[in-house]
């Protein structure tokens, strides 16, 4: 059994003659009989018929081990006709910042989490529309081999799949009491007397790739497992580990005249590496940098991405510890790297941002104009990150935290002069009006701009290369360790 288990991604053919690969697929459509997800029809003329699809795979636990396989069937959504086949198709998705203040607010409350795993969890939504999908290969009915299925409920593959999940969730819910939050509207929160039950529409322990362990001491989150996975699906397993993501010499440009790369392999490494920052907040500056040149790749932007990568391999442990020892004060850390961008001598905006000891939030990002000097670059920044604090202030009031007058720390001196000055004077009428919404901020004492030296601004981590002790120290300053 161990030798068919291993055995990876079978096609149809040879899935439907293993003992093993049958029993999983059985154990697929016993779910849809439980669920009463469909019923065999005969096949409507003129009528859109979905195809479907087996899709193999080795489930694993937490330390990469397979457990079993899986095996699940899926409507070709593709070939879905929009207004015939679907209607409305969104469903909210949990921002990865919200996951990790949920982190932060079990470490304030001081309670443990739970995860509770709904099996085959689509199957569970109720259809709105008239949906008809095609007998699963390998399993047609011998008696009826050109009659189609008539779905009731959802089907993973469909586009309204998710959608049509979160409805009759969030309607169960609902009728049992539960308040769906204000903002952030995949989290349901219960009150009783002084308690409050929360229920948030995501996974515990090993969600989404990431590792969750919860202690005596605090919740570590981290994503070990897919980082080791990652480095080896790149054949970098055997390369040279480096001590930081990026090298302060690389100035890293569009290189036009540089030999171009295999696009499809560069945008498979940023779009990993992209997920891999969800926990990763040391990689957050260089991944972003060399995603920005995923139009026209070249060696030398892959030479970078390979950096990256070879750096993971030797931190694959590394995660993010949110201790108990904490408080619910909010505050920010805001920075900017000055016409940073060789190209376009655009600056990059960086910032972190804190539940107490607990980093929840962080980003890198180019800013959308040339700034004219370092003070109007900082200034940007911080409404940048003003505009995260307001979002997480009010996802707290969901969980019935509320803050006073937050804290955002800026290493520069004239940008928080210009946030406390009501008058437009010459050195700033050139800046874009919108970035002046932080003088409300502050003049409403919502927001107060505080300055900091720049060897404590930690949000320097996120908007240049650093040299190795800088980068360390920092690294460790905002509360990453390893987990292993």
């Amino acid at each position: 059994m161990l030798a068919t288990l291993l055995k990876l991604n079978p096609k149809i053919n040879e899935a439907i003659v293993d003992e093993y690969w049958v029993g999983a697929m059985q154990d697929e459509l016993n779910q849809f009989e439980r669920n009463e997800v469909w019923s065999l029809v005969p096949r409507p003329k003129d009528i859109n018929v979905i195809g479907t699809k087996w899709v193999f795979r080795n489930k694993t636990d937490e330390s990469g081990k397979i457990v079993r396989n899986k095996a699940r069937l899926v409507a070709q959504g593709y070939t879905q006709v929009e207004g015939v086949d679907f209607d409305e198709t969104f469903a909210p998705v949990a921002r990865l910042e919200s996951i990790r203040l949920l982190l932060s607010i079990a470490c304030i409350k001081k309670f443990k989490l739970f995860q509770m795993d709904v099996k085959s969890a689509f199957l569970n939504g109720y259809l709105q529309e008239e949906v008809y999908v095609e007998q699963p290969k390998g399993f047609v009915d011998p008696h009826s081999p050109n009659h189609v299925f008539k779905l009731k409920k959802a089907l993973y593959g469909l586009k309204q799949a998710p959608r049509a999940w979160y409805d009759r969730l969030t309607q169960y819910l609902v009728d049992n009491q539960y308040r769906r939050g204000g903002i952030d509207r995949t989290l349901f929160i219960k009150h009783h007397d002084h308690d409050f039950l929360l229920h948030k529409y995501m996974l515990m322990t090993l969600f989404l790739g990431m590792q969750v362990k919860q202690t005596s001491m605090g919740i570590m989150l981290n994503q070990s497992k897919y980082a080791k996975n990652l480095v080896k699906r790149f054949g970098l397993e055997n390369g040279k580990d480096f001590e930081t993501p990026m090298s302060t010499t690389l100035k890293l440009d569009k290189d036009e005249k540089g030999k171009s790369v295999d696009q499809s392999l560069y945008r498979s490494m940023i779009g990993s590496l992209l997920y891999l920052t969800a926990s990763r907040p040391d990689i957050c500056f260089s991944v972003g940098l060399c995603a920005r040149f995923q139009a026209n790749p070249k060696e030398s932007h892959l030479k970078a991405v390979k950096r990256i990568i070879r750096y993971i391999k030797g931190t694959h442990s590394l995660g993010l510890f949110y201790s108990f020892d904490t408080n619910d004060i909010l505050v920010g850390y805001c920075d900017a790297d000055w016409a940073g961008n060789i190209d376009d001598r655009k600056s990059t905006s960086g910032g972190c941002f804190y539940v107490g000891n607990n980093l929840v939030s962080w980003s890198s990002k180019k800013q959308n104009s040339v700034s004219l000097s370092s003070s109007e670059a900082e200034y940007i920044a911080a409404g940048s990150a003003c505009t995260q604090l307001l979002w997480m202030k009010q996802i707290l009031k969901d969980y019935e935290i509320e803050q006073g007058k937050m804290t955002l720390y800026c290493d520069n001196l004239s940008a928080i002069n210009i946030s406390k000055n009501p008058v437009q004077h010459s050195r700033t009428k050139h800046i874009d009006i919108r970035h002046h919404f932080i003088r409300d901020l502050v003049e409403h004492s919502i927001v107060t701009l505080e300055h900091l030296p720049t060897k404590n601004q930690l949000a320097d981590l996120f908007t240049k290369p650093l040299d190795k002790e800088r980068f360390k120290t920092l690294r460790m300053s905002i509360g990453m360790i390893c987990v292993d």
